[in-house]
């Protein structure tokens, strides 16, 4: 799906695409009239439907809305600001609600007007009309999967709509998975949708019958019909998905279109600026000064993520076995476990008044004695983070640079220099998967090339297991784990007394702690501890909040009630239609 965003580029500007979500023609300067009556005007409707996954895109600032940010309320993630969804003042007029709910239903009536209006207009040829069609359900699908997701009952919309018409109270939760699963089946049903598409082929990245099944597990998953769900799932793997051989470049562009990647967002590096880049922005907020583009780190790994991490064996990790007495000191005191080598008086007095246990603090070998909590473990962790006195191959006055994440930062250089981050009286634990390397992977850091994986088959494997797991079918979701954690190169569960499964329950929870390490930065965690309805215990437990890499917080959480496991309609929609009922919890 390369050519879509490159076709796109066209479409814009010679159509123009208007933001209200409620114009029946989406890609506004073509006329409803006129739209999809011409085999070019089909490609470039379709195009745009594609290009509704991008909405929340933002080349010129953070958007906060799209995918990857979302970690920043998981578990596995954090935010470097205070963020009002986790401090407990969010309302329902906060923009997160609103733009989410408009950008979903914008993808929606684009949709909406395909499927309509294909059939009746375009002038393609039979076959093309039937898979666009099926696309297009399989599209219309995902939006309602996302919004039903958050909001657990949506209205339905199945026809373009005007403002005029916008009034539908909400069906419920069930209703909208069963409305997925009838697109989904509708998209698997027709015989003009492929499989799968070979890297290159001339439509890749369009939807298939396997991502179709793929998403139809994860409806049926919400709805608790494992049978159906490992029944999708087998099917994804008959389709021709399978997993990448290699975690660390797998995230890199020359694998983007590996047979792992079941459905992603096309990126492309477009030169000439942000505003025609459609590129991927983690880069900048996921990157560093260190970074090529000189980036924000304002989405950070949170140390929960990293100390979930196993030791290589598939053992347990534990601070105290490399570090003994380590939980037993507070968060301040332990920071001098952390500090650099041959700290200098000015450091040492300034880690004293933070709290440091310095008395414990080793001039010349406490670089190395920190390494050691990160030697050893599941080779995941140094794929996905950047941990203290690690390398990162970043830039330095647009020069390729090698840089340590050394604290207290002292400065950056061409070489041995510190990595530089813009959070300097902080110490983070910084994301790697998804930041690019050196100066040649990326011209920009508004718009990168690597393709965002939607859903891949790591996904469906882990998803697969927790639904055989649920029918009580422990010994085959122990192997689908394993496939991933074979790829991954750490000990296999079963494989030592250290690994071995208890039961249903420990399956369980190893099969959701296997998906938090797998998917960092992928946007993934924070809709599954909604689904699994963890996110309280997990992100809101006693003391949890924007932490350094030793635990001490930047900031601390404030759960607000159960009712924020639903979002609330945002306040604008109630406003536009009274038929819209609030949930629970929230106040206008």
């Amino acid at each position: 799906m390369k050519k879509i965003f490159i076709a796109l580029f066209t479409v814009i500007i010679v159509t123009g695409c208007k933001k209200n979500l409620l114009d029946t023609a989406p890609y506004s300067s073509v006329a409803s009239s006129t739209m999809w009556t011409t085999d070019n005007f089909t490609d470039l409707g379709v195009t745009g439907v594609y290009q509704a996954l991008r909405l929340g895109e933002n080349t010129g600032g953070d958007s906060e809305l799209e995918l990857y940010m979302f970690d920043r309320f998981a578990y596995t993630g954090q935010y470097r600001s205070q963020e009002s969804m986790l401090s407990g003042t969010i309302t329902t007029g906060n923009s997160l609600f609103s733009s989410t709910w408009q950008n979903l239903y914008e993808g929606v009536q684009r949709a909406n007007d395909a499927i309509k209006n294909i059939p009746l207009k375009s002038p393609s040829d039979a076959a093309k009309k039937s898979r666009y069609v099926a696309e297009c359900k399989f599209l219309r699908a995902y939006f309602y999967l996302r919004l039903n997701q958050l909001w657990k009952g949506v209205p339905i919309y199945l026809e373009p709509f005007t403002a005029d018409e916008a009034t539908k109270s909400r069906s419920t939760e069930t209703e909208v998975w069963n409305q997925v699963v009838a697109d989904l089946t509708a998209a698997i049903n027709e015989p003009a949708l492929p499989q799968i598409y070979a890297a290159g082929a001339a439509n890749y990245g369009h939807g298939t019958k396997g991502a179709a099944y793929a998403l139809r597990g994860k409806a049926y998953m919400y709805l608790k019909k494992w049978d159906l769900a490992a029944a999708d799932f087998n099917m994804v793997k008959s389709a021709g998905y399978a997993l990448y051989s290699n975690y660390v470049t797998l995230f890199k562009a020359a694998n983007e279109q590996c047979s792992e990647m079941i459905f992603s967002i096309q990126n492309v590096a477009v030169a000439g600026g942000g505003t025609t880049g459609y590129g991927s922005t983690t880069q900048w907020f996921c990157g560093t000064r260190s970074s090529f583009g000189s980036c924000w780190n304002q989405y950070l790994v949170s140390p929960n993520l990293v100390d979930l991490y196993q030791n290589l064996d598939g053992s347990t990790f534990n601070w105290d076995t490399v570090l003994p007495g380590y939980s037993s000191l507070t968060p301040a005191q332990r920071e001098v476990f952390f500090l650099r080598n041959n700290l200098t008086a000015a450091e040492i007095t300034a880690a004293t008044t933070r709290g440091a246990a310095m008395d414990l603090y080793l001039p010349t070998g406490n670089e190395e004695r920190i390494l050691k909590a990160y030697a050893n473990r599941d080779p995941r962790l140094a794929a996905n983070v950047i941990t203290p006195y690690s390398t990162y191959n970043g830039a330095y006055n647009s020069l390729n640079a090698t840089v340590t994440s050394r604290w207290p930062y002292r400065a950056e250089a061409a070489i041995g220099g510190d990595l530089r981050t813009d959070t300097q009286s902080y110490f983070y634990y910084l994301y790697r998967k998804f930041v690019y390397e050196g100066i040649s992977e990326t011209i920009n850091r508004s718009y990168g090339p690597t393709d965002f994986p939607i859903i891949r088959y790591a996904d469906v494997l882990l998803m697969w297991a927790e639904a055989l797991n649920e029918q009580g079918l422990i010994s085959d979701a122990v192997a689908k784990v394993n496939e991933v954690r074979a790829r991954a190169g750490v000990g296999l569960l079963n494989s030592s007394a250290a690994t071995a499964v208890a039961g249903q329950d420990d399956l369980r929870e190893r099969i959701r702690n296997e998906r938090r390490v797998e998917f960092p930065n992928e946007g993934i965690n924070y809709f599954d501890e909604l689904r699994w309805k963890s996110w309280k215990d997990k992100v809101f437990y006693a003391g949890n909040g924007v932490k350094q890499v030793w635990g001490a917080n930047v900031y601390t959480y404030s759960f607000q009630g159960d009712y924020i496991y639903n979002w609330p309609i945002p306040l604008v929609e109630t406003q536009r239609n009274p038929n819209l009922k609030q949930n629970d919890g929230w106040i206008n």
